[in-house]
């Protein structure tokens, strides 16, 4: 391998999709037949848009114009919010899709962990499958034999070895899968926010792991998370993407800090001059008003304004409301499906209130992420606002003692011992 080379290289890249707001994703036949005899002309209308060519498309770029050098032995750290490109650079990075424009060069042996159980068959054991997915990614019979103790020890599974995979857990599926990745030897790893689903302890196994490979090993990283503590300690240079560019590329502290920051004005603009906002816009959320802007008893009340801009009007819609730390973690996802209440967007303006008993999450700053889809038979996504408000909430009297407990928790109970 020629080092005076980077090991990776993006030269002018770019993703275009298009998309068809009127047509949906995956429906099961029952809701097909379901929706035909309840709404027999509005099926049919859809459908004969569909048939002549009427239905509305719009081209997407995920991804324009991003360049960027990686040297061999690099941790990089890719930054950004939803719908940034994040996935979709990584994706174009191990040839799963190919790019609309743009050229990579990639020097190197490349193995990549993107999503759960990829290269996994359910119906194998966990033995079986550390073969399938070594020789997936590219490994001989001969290099999984050899590392196929530690791949297992790394992995924790010693006990559900011979366990078709189909029983195990998400977390489970995450081990094996890292580990069989991070015995590989590749030149090049490529991890998205996969490492998210296993629990705390074997977070840090993975991240001293790829620190391990990098230092002793030369092996080039490249790291998307929302986790902003974990890409700090790992990642010395991060690159953010924001609406499918590069925003900055730089010191990693540095970029969190531009980003975080970046985040907060964001939400600090109404959300009528929002342009970074993704759905069909049918209908868009106007207004979200937080009714109790210090919480009051650990509640807080939100006021969503909506405006329909079409004709007709969309029966049980869903509205969620996504809960972010000020380091980008998803920490709650509160949402009107989960209660079964039904939500029914009439022609024009109209909101919905929502009160939240008992906010107990820890101080600090949060944003809130709004999201509005269609029924379930259309799933139209309609509105999705990131950042849509910024509430800083003082937790530190929860439990009117003036004391929290002495080590730090996301999350305060309600309790009582009771010693009998």
């Amino acid at each position: 391998m020629d080092l005076s080379k980077p090991i990776i290289e993006i030269k002018n890249i770019g993703k275009k999709y298009n998309i068809t707001h009127q047509r949906g994703g995956y429906v099961a036949l029952r809701d097909v037949l379901a929706n035909v005899f309840k709404n027999p002309f509005r099926f049919a209308k859809a459908k004969a848009k569909q048939v002549v060519g009427l239905t509305k498309k719009e081209e997407f770029w995920a991804l324009r114009e991003v360049n960027v050098e990686i040297k061999q032995g690099e941790i990089i750290g890719i930054i950004g919010r939803n719908g940034a490109g994040k996935s979709t650079l990584l994706k174009i990075l191990t040839g799963i899709t190919p790019p609309t424009e743009g050229e990579i060069v990639m020097r190197g042996r490349t193995a990549s962990l993107l999503e759960v159980g990829t290269g996994f068959h359910p119906e194998l054991t966990g033995r079986e499958n550390i073969f399938l997915n070594g020789a997936i990614l590219g490994m001989t019979k001969k290099e999984i034999v050899k590392k196929f103790d530690e791949i297992v020890a790394f992995a924790g599974i010693e006990k559900f070895l011979d366990t078709p995979v189909k029983y195990y857990s998400s977390g489970m599926y995450v081990r094996l899968a890292f580990s069989v990745a991070a015995h590989m030897e590749p030149d090049i790893l490529l991890v998205d926010e996969v490492l998210a689903v296993g629990d705390a302890e074997f977070q840090k196994k993975c991240l001293g792991k790829m620190e391990e490979v990098t230092q002793g090993k030369g092996r080039t990283i490249l790291f998307v998370s929302h986790n902003m503590a974990a890409m700090e300690v790992l990642c010395p240079r991060s690159v953010l993407l924001e609406n499918g560019g590069i925003k900055m590329v730089g010191p990693t502290k540095e970029v969190i800090d531009f980003y975080l920051h970046r985040q907060i004005e964001i939400g600090k603009l109404p959300l009528e001059e929002r342009k970074d906002r993704k759905g069909s816009g049918n209908v868009r959320f106007t207004r979200c008003e937080l009714l109790t802007p210090i919480p009051n008893d650990h509640t807080i009340s939100l006021k969503l304004t909506y405006l329909n801009k079409t004709e007709h009007s969309y029966h049980n819609a869903k509205i969620s409301v996504d809960i972010k730390n000020a380091q980008g973690e998803h920490v709650a996802n509160i949402t009107n499906n989960v209660l079964d209440q039904q939500i029914n967007i009439d022609k024009g303006a109209g909101e919905v209130m929502l009160d939240i008993k008992v906010f107990n999450l820890e101080s600090g700053e949060y944003s809130l992420n709004l999201f509005m889809a269609s029924d379930k038979m259309n799933s139209e996504i309609l509105d999705t606002v990131e950042d849509a408000v910024i509430i800083n909430i003082d937790n530190n009297s929860f439990y009117k003692t003036g004391k929290l407990p002495p080590i730090r928790s996301k999350i305060l109970f309600d309790f009582k011992f009771t010693q009998k």
